[in-house]
Parts: C-alpha cells; sequence; structure tokens
C-alpha cells in the first residue's frame, strides 16, 4: 500500500463561519426566529424594560464597584519614610 503525507496540502483555505453556506442559513433562521419572537412576545420584553433601572443598578455595584470592601491598603499599615527621604 501507498502512503500519501497530506500535511503540506493547503488547497482549500477556510473561511469565516458566517461567510459560509451554513452560516448564512443559520444567520437567516436566526432573523426569522428573532422577528417571530418580537411578535409574540413584545408585551412581555416591553413590560420587563420598566425593571431594567431597577436590575441594573445592584449589578452596578457588584461588578463596577466590587462590593462595598476598599482594595487599597490603610495609610496605617503603611511603613514610615526613611530619613533623608522626602515625603
Amino acid at each position: 500500500m501507498r502512503s500519501h503525507d497530506h500535511s503540506g496540502d493547503q488547497t482549500h483555505p477556510k473561511t469565516a463561519f458566517l461567510t459560509s453556506p451554513a452560516g448564512l442559513v443559520f444567520a437567516g433562521f436566526l432573523a426569522i426566529a428573532g422577528i417571530y419572537f418580537w411578535m409574540e412576545h413584545r408585551a412581555h420584553l416591553l413590560g420587563a424594560l420598566f425593571w431594567l433601572p431597577l436590575l441594573a443598578c445592584p449589578l452596578m455595584h457588584i461588578f463596577m464597584h466590587h462590593g462595598h470592601g476598599d482594595r487599597a491598603k490603610p495609610a496605617a499599615s503603611n511603613p514610615p519614610p526613611r530619613n533623608g527621604t522626602p515625603s
């Protein structure tokens, strides 16, 4: 039997998924599903918009401020400056 080495065979370049035929079909499916989802659940989605600012406040507090604790070291734990060094 013959042995073939295909390690250097680069005749088929890889393309992005969204530009492939399967990716275009998938994008079309998502667009149609999104339209149907919006048409059927518009009242529920618009009713939930009222609660988004109330939900955003605690989420911003947790993720942006990292809770209540201050990450900096307190001034008392810093060593005093050495003599002759400007402070």
